[in-house]
């Protein structure tokens, strides 16, 4: 193999812009597959996000009143709006609650141990609902109890006092962590609202931001206060009955009064579907880049490939008279082919490292893995073998005296 060596970078010396073409091309393939594949990664995680939800059961409705009662009037509306519906066969829960994932809302508040927003400050999403929110969404309480419904307070009240107190909350396990690393968060309090404190009284493995792209950049820290007011309405159904409850809990809630309409019953299956379409349709459309640009530089493997083996027809005849096997003359392209890709793949490599650097700044992409360097040098390497090997083969099996008289 060694001894082939110097007639290639001779010929290759003698075709550099053909050599650096093929060179150009592979590098900025590896570079911009690479970082793609990582994009694609990230984006199919992102699907497949797990909320802690039992979100194929969970269906959300939201209403619309042409006249709005008194805010004061609120809490008690959402009280007989859920009896209404927590009636309704087929239905295992029910809460109202100011925000739910997938929908276009977020609430969140900094915590803190200490009065006033001294010292560690966390930033959390902020839940809102009675005491049915735990068993409606189906968290799983890792720690300490659920709110009683003795604890639920009207937030109208809560939040038209100079200070507003809410003695309990519920917190999630990252934010528990945060908070109190090692020990248990349970009877601590926290500060959300001033110099009023907040007893933590429970631990819920996961409960996600609304918007799930910022609970992977933020951290994903949220809690939940026990308040009943103005919100989205979130049912835990039986889901072969579905349809069926959306349409009754429509009629429960519009029942007696025109000027209420409810404007949203969608599963929460459907809302995660829409959410997570551009981000389905962009691996998609990553994955067809990739697949383009490993064709292009496959046929241009192949193309500048098949151009040699016609160029050089008299140079194969007259190393075949001298005695070369057909493998080596296989092997001569091989090589050849080995030595563009192998310089190609290097600026590819620098090049997927910097493109990758540069996404993480301006767009808050994850950091490029490195396992991703090596396997993409190796993909490249076997399709660059892959590509040649139908030209090299073409060449050894010319014979001598047809290669010699060409």
């Amino acid at each position: 193999m060694m001894k082939d060596l110097a007639p290639i970078l001779s010929t290759l010396r003698r075709h550099r812009i053909a050599a650096g073409l093929i060179v150009l091309e592979v590098a900025l393939t590896c570079a911009i597959v690479i970082n793609a594949l990582h994009l694609i990664q990230t984006r199919v995680q992102a699907l497949h996000a797990d909320t802690g939800m039992a979100e194929a059961e969970l269906v959300v409705l939201g209403l619309r009143d042409s006249k709005p009662a008194p805010r004061e009037r609120a809490a008690d509306i959402v009280t007989e709006d859920m009896a209404r519906l927590r009636a309704i066969p087929g239905v295992k829960a029910a809460t109202s609650a100011n925000q739910i994932v997938y929908a276009n809302n977020s609430n969140n508040a900094g915590v803190t141990l200490e009065p006033d927003s001294k010292g560690l400050r966390v930033v959390a999403s902020q839940y809102a609902a009675d005491e049915q929110l735990i068993a409606t969404y189906g968290l799983r309480l890792l720690e300490g109890r659920n709110f009683t419904s003795d604890e639920v307070l009207d937030s109208f009240q809560v939040f038209a006092a100079p200070l507003p107190r809410i003695p309990t909350v519920i917190i999630n396990k990252i934010l528990a962590d945060k908070l109190f690393p090692g020990r248990s968060p349970l009877g601590q309090s926290i500060y959300v609202f001033g110099s009023s404190p907040s007893t933590v009284i429970g631990v819920v493995e996961t409960l996600t931001h609304p918007q799930l792209h910022r609970a992977r950049s933020e951290g994903g820290a949220a809690m939940i206060f026990p308040l009943r007011g103005p919100g989205s309405y979130v049912l835990r159904v039986d889901p072969d009955r579905r349809d069926a409850i959306i349409k009754t809990a429509t009629a429960a809630l519009e029942a007696g009064d025109m000027r209420r309409v409810v404007t949203q019953a969608r599963a929460l299956t459907d809302m995660r579907a829409e959410f997570y379409a551009q981000d389905r349709a962009m691996a998609w459309l990553m994955g067809g880049v990739c697949v383009a640009l490993l064709l292009v530089t496959a046929m241009g493997i192949v193309g500048l490939a098949s151009f040699w083996v016609q160029q050089r027809t008299r140079m194969i005849g007259t190393r075949r008279a001298l005695g070369a096997t057909e493998g080596q003359i296989r092997r001569y392209f091989q090589v050849e082919n080995l030595l563009l890709t192998t310089t190609g793949i290097v600026i590819g490599v620098a090049g997927a490292v910097a493109l990758g650097q540069l996404l993480m700044q301006n767009y808050a992409v994850p950091r490029l893995p490195w396992v991703y360097l090596p396997a993409g040098a190796l993909s490249l390497w076997l399709l660059g073998q892959v590509a040649v090997w139908v030209p090299a083969r073409r060449a050894a099996r010319l014979s001598p005296v047809a290669a010699l008289r060409s």
